[in-house]
């Protein structure tokens, strides 16, 4: 794959990974067979900064854990109410990376 498709991949949606993984996805997007590009290009990644806002405003009634594909957790915070606030809070922190981790869960679903 050419190099300078795979860069401008990066730059666009390098917000939607840990730092750290970018350069093990570059790579592994380098070795890629040009037909699985236009399926990569389709992806829908999740904001960690929109879940993080959505955390903020709704997360005792766990919706951020809905938005991320995370159903059962969002159930368990909505009967609980975020864990009487405790789970809530622990979410404020863990949410982003939770969110690149799925959005990584995803591209790396594709690349096998």
């Amino acid at each position: 794959m050419e190099a300078q498709k795979v860069d401008m991949f990066l730059m666009s949606n390098g917000k939607f990974f840990e730092t750290h993984q970018l350069a093990p996805i570059r790579d592994r997007l380098l070795q890629l067979d040009e037909s699985k590009w236009p399926i990569i290009q389709t992806l829908q990644f999740k904001d960690p900064t929109t879940i993080l806002i959505v955390s903020l405003l709704a997360g005792s009634l766990g919706i951020d854990r809905f938005l991320i594909g995370d159903t059962g957790l969002g159930v368990g915070k909505l009967i609980t109410c975020g864990g009487l606030g405790v789970w809530t809070i622990i979410d404020w922190f863990m949410i982003m990376g939770n969110t690149r981790e799925k959005n990584m869960n995803a591209l790396m679903q594709v690349l096998m």
